[in-house]
């Protein structure tokens, strides 16, 4: 059965196509390792709606929402719905972020944007703050800023992981609207208290990174002096005791060398 995709109150129709392989990065699938068996998604800023598809083959979603503020992607994905043959559980929407999709749903997904675009996105929508919603967020950039919000806003960061993607260190995140929980400190916004509860090994490369990047940022600006001295203190902490040992292992290689 052809795809629609609604604009402007209209339907389209779009015909079908050869189902190829698909394509879906290490990121992509963390974010599917956080959606609940019979979820209703929404997959927001869906690109090419390769993780949207993922979901519905793979029997980890129930149905999907997918907009993308851009026209291009948003036909590329009710193409591929087609080819794989989810487009009957899939309703695909040109939308500005959540301003112009249904609210039936039960967790919303944002991937591949920066942090202060994904602000934008809940700044607009405060009926996300709600017990009946869950966000799962992979932050491209500003993912202090990011977690910072979400605490200031009554979000918990129920559960958080990093991994390596090509050659970069990806966060992907679950947030409830718990407005009760306690909130980050400046030096929890740049490595969550979550980060430790299930560690990844890519975990400590993470810490090592966001260190030296508050390294830098403090020695032009003497205001980060406080969180890198704040993020350091948490390192030596019981529960970052591993990664102190990573470090000195670190340094001691270096010395060899």
């Amino acid at each position: 059965m052809p795809s629609r995709i609604c604009r402007d109150g209209i339907s389209f129709l779009y015909a079908q196509e050869v189902p190829m392989k698909l394509p879906i990065s290490p990121r992509l699938l963390a974010c599917a390792g956080f959606v609940a068996p019979g979820d209703r998604v929404a997959d927001i800023g869906c690109d090419h709606g390769y993780l949207s598809i993922y979901l519905l083959t793979e029997g980890k979603a129930r149905s999907v929402i997918a907009s993308d503020i851009n026209e291009m992607p948003l036909m590329s994905a009710v193409k591929n719905a087609e080819k794989y043959g989810v487009s009957d559980r899939m309703e695909f929407y040109l939308s500005d972020g959540v301003r112009s999709i249904p609210r039936d749903f039960d967790c919303m997904i944002c991937a591949g944007m920066g942090g202060d675009t994904m602000v934008s996105i809940l700044e607009a929508a405060p009926w996300l703050q709600s017990s009946r919603y869950r966000l799962i967020l992979q932050c491209q950039s500003k993912t202090p800023l990011l977690r910072r919000y979400l605490s200031e806003h009554g979000w918990r960061i129920a559960e958080e992981t990093v991994l390596q993607d090509g050659k970069f260190l990806y966060t992907v995140m679950e947030a409830c609207f718990e407005p009760d929980y306690p909130r980050l400190t400046e030096a929890e916004c740049y490595f969550p208290p979550a980060l430790l509860e299930n560690p990844s090994k890519d975990v400590p490369a993470y810490y090592k990174w966001v260190s030296e990047g508050l390294r830098i940022a403090a020695a032009h600006n003497p205001g980060k002096q406080p969180v890198l001295a704040a993020l350091e203190a948490l390192a030596q902490t019981e529960a970052l005791r591993w990664l102190g040992d990573v470090q000195k292992q670190e340094l001691k290689q270096e010395e060899q060398i």
